[in-house]
């Protein structure tokens, strides 16, 4: 069932949303060489606990961690580790997730530590952008497939390729609501987009092929033939204004926060569904 929120429940909504997001735009300026991704996950749950909110991810479904912290080849749901050391060159995006006050927010970055390759800085931006082209979608009779569209399209024109088996999904009382957000498909078809809709958006995107393989630990997907990924995402609502971009750090209403906010944290650091 589809749950469309009240003003007063974005509004707690975005309050969680922002946790998030001060915590990720502080975890950007700390992915240095040498810090392990344990380090970021014992950040990220100080700083959310300091703020008054809950890790989301910690114990969900045995997630044993706070932060996803995924690097390189790695797409979704890496498990931070002490013995995991950033280096120079790394890819490393982080997804965290927030309870506070009875609702959830979720948002994801991917941050480049320098020496960027090109073609690594190339497959952030366009990452970025689909997900500002796809928050552009996010009003009021849209369908979901006018969002998938934007994402797929933009990417496969620039040469990269959209993670099939991971989607965006609803979010509120619960982490994951119904509906589900495809990162490909058609548009006009899906359902249609109604006022007070909160949507995670979460573009995942590989610089070579599609296919994902999961690890042992049963949690970290990896792109197949273990080339670069980039994931980024923002929980969105749908309102008669139109998209309201809960995660934003600047906390304004308009798609054009999201291409402001990942430019910077690429160029900061280099950048669980």
């Amino acid at each position: 069932m589809i749950v469309c929120k009240s003003q007063a429940e974005l509004e707690v909504m975005h309050r969680a949303n922002q946790v998030v997001a001060r915590v990720l735009t502080e975890l950007v300026d700390k992915v240095q060489p040498g810090v392990t991704t344990g380090d970021l996950d014992r950040y990220a749950e100080a700083r959310v606990r300091e703020m008054g909110g809950k890790p989301a991810f910690k114990g969900y479904r045995g997630f044993p961690a706070s932060l996803c912290t995924s690097l390189n080849e790695e797409i979704v749901h890496g498990i931070p580790s002490n013995k995991r050391h950033i280096a120079p060159g790394d890819v490393v995006s982080m997804d965290l997730g927030v309870l506070l006050e009875g609702f959830y927010g979720d948002s994801a970055r991917t941050v480049a530590v320098p020496p960027v390759e090109p073609e690594v800085a190339r497959l952030l931006r366009v990452t970025e952008e689909s997900l500002q082209r796809a928050i552009e979608q996010c009003r009021v009779g849209n369908r979901v497939g006018d969002i998938s569209h934007a994402v797929q399209s933009h990417v496969e024109q620039a040469g990269f390729s959209i993670v099939r088996e991971f989607v965006g999904h609803g979010i509120g009382r619960e982490l994951h609501e119904d509906l589900q957000i495809p990162n490909f498909g058609s548009p006009g078809v899906g359902t249609r987009l109604r006022t007070g809709m909160v949507l995670a958006i979460e573009p995942m995107v590989n610089m070579g092929d599609y296919e994902v393989e999961i690890l042992e630990d049963r949690w970290t997907a990896v792109a197949k033939d273990r080339r670069p990924s980039a994931h980024f995402e923002h929980s969105v609502a749908v309102t008669d204004e139109g998209p309201w971009v809960l995660s934003a750090p600047a906390a304004r209403r308009g798609a054009t926060v999201v291409a402001d906010d990942a430019r910077r944290a690429v160029g900061a650091s280099g950048s669980l569904s």
